[in-house]
Formats: structure tokens, C-alpha cells, sequence
């Protein structure tokens, strides 16, 4: 099964659960890329919205993609008072769409899923002269030293998933996505990180690993047991979880003509 469909099975508590983007990240695009009210805006990769409604409020005419149907719908729906959005059910990199269109592309904790460098390049095309890409994600850590809420967890991945407990993002593993950029033409790459902190109560945190694809191709019964062991331990360490979200921006720019 194609990984990318795992998000089309439970649209619901996909909406519920993923988190949106920090205000300081969006005004980070709009004064990089200068878009405005009327702007071409297209997003890879858009799922129940999370990123659509801060440029809808600059104004901007936001064309997304998204390849689950059952995500496509939903988000229409969800936009379907908002005049400036327009939904597209499709795989970005079949899609046929027109060359110097745009006036920025973005995607959000999307675009890895793509093919390198053939995302790039076409992202590329797809930009008017001067466009910017703007690629983004939020990168989850719940395995701090200190923070007894983490130790639980890290001990029920250490127990049922070994070898696959978070791993914190940071400055250094930025260079991939960076170097994609400038290799595909791209000038003006900018990189910023910001951090936050959430905090879920189990259920909350248990529906949010709901979300993520290799949790949900795991085995039914193996899913089942490590979910009981994590909101069992969330509980024992006082009902909530931290996590702790990097989210790492890269900007870039195609260069005029």
C-alpha cells in the first residue's frame, strides 16, 4: 500500500488531531515572498487544511492539491464559504499545470513525500519569475530527559517499538532540503526553526499517533497493545504529554528572467 494513503483513512481525526502552524512561520513567508491580497498561491499536499486559512487571510487565491479523495473532500467542504480556495483531488506530479503560474508554492509536513529532484524542478516550473517556494514542516519530540511525561513514553517505545523512538530535529538536519533548493536552480534560500510546546492529554496524544502513517501500517494487534501501553504511561506521569515541535522553514527564490 502506497504510504501517502494511510492519511486518506480517518479524515476526521486527522482535522482533530494535526496541529497548525505558528503565526511567527506565516508572517516568516509573507514578508520573504511579499505575497498579497490576489496573490496565485499553490499548495502540495494540503490535508484537512491546516495551512490554508492564514493565507486566505492575507487574501491570497490558494489552489490546493491533495491525492487522498476522502482529504479532498473534506477540506472543500470545510472551505466551501470561502470563495478564495479551490480544490484539486490529484498526484502534484501528474497534475498538469500550467508553467510561470504561480506566485508561490508551498507545502506543509508534505513534500518529503515526493520524488527528489523531480518535486523540485516542477516546482520550479510552476513559478512565475520572482515566485517563492516555501516548504514546511513540524517535526514532533517527545523524549526529553526530565520531562517524566517523555521518559514514560521513551520507555514504552524502548519496550514495544525498539529502535524507532523519536528523534528531536535540529539545525543540522536541515542541510538536505537546503541543498535540494540551490541545486534545482532555486536562489535566496533562506532557512529558519521555530519551536513550541504542546500538551495533549493521553487520548489526545493517542489520536494524534493515529495520524502518522507508520503507526498506522502497523500489525492491528501490535497498534492496539503499544496504544494502551502509551496512554497507560501518559497517565501514570499525570494524564499529559509535552511535546516539544521544531519546525523547520526553507524559502527560496526562482530568479527573474
Amino acid at each position: 500500500m502506497d504510504l501517502r494513503q494511510t492519511f486518506n483513512e480517518d479524515e476526521i481525526n486527522y482535522d482533530r488531531y494535526r496541529p497548525d502552524y505558528p503565526d511567527e512561520l506565516i508572517s516568516s513567508v509573507a514578508e520573504y515572498s511579499g505575497i498579497h491580497d490576489g496573490s496565485r498561491l499553490l499548495e502540495i499536499g494540503f490535508g484537512t487544511g491546516q495551512a490554508i486559512s492564514p493565507f486566505l487571510r492575507l487574501g491570497c487565491d490558494v489552489t490546493g492539491v491533495e491525492l487522498g479523495d476522502r482529504l479532498c473532500a473534506f477540506t472543500a467542504e470545510k472551505f466551501r464559504d470561502h470563495p478564495g480556495f479551490h480544490s484539486v483531488n490529484a498526484d502534484f506530479m501528474t497534475l498538469d499545470i500550467s508553467e510561470n503560474s504561480f506566485d508561490m508554492v508551498y507545502s506543509a509536513t508534505a513534500f518529503h513525500w515526493l520524488p527528489a529532484p523531480d518535486s523540485y524542478i516542477k516546482v520550479y516550473r510552476t513559478l512565475k519569475p520572482g515566485g517563492t517556494a516555501a516548504l514546511f514542516w513540524n517535526h514532533p519530540f517527545v523524549s526529553r530527559d526530565g520531562d517524566p511525561s517523555n521518559e514514560a513514553v521513551r520507555r514504552v517505545y524502548a519496550s514495544r517499538r525498539p529502535g524507532n523512538g523519536p528523534k528531536e530535529f535540529s539545525e543540522s538536519d536541515c542541510g538536505k532540503v537546503r541543498s535540494a533548493l540551490e541545486e534545482n536552480g532555486f536562489a535566496d534560500v533562506t532557512v529558519r526553526l521555530f519551536r513550541r510546546l504542546r500538551r495533549l492529554s493521553a487520548d489526545e496524544y493517542v489520536g494524534l499517533m493515529g495520524t502518522y502513517s507508520d503507526h498506522r501500517s502497523l500489525p492491528p494487534d501490535t497498534r492496539a497493545a503499544f496504544e494502551r501501553d502509551i496512554r497507560q504511561a501518559i497517565e501514570e506521569a499525570g494524564g499529559t504529554i509535552n511535546i516539544y515541535d521544531t519546525m523547520d522553514l526553507y524559502l527560496a527564490r526562482k530568479p527573474e528572467i
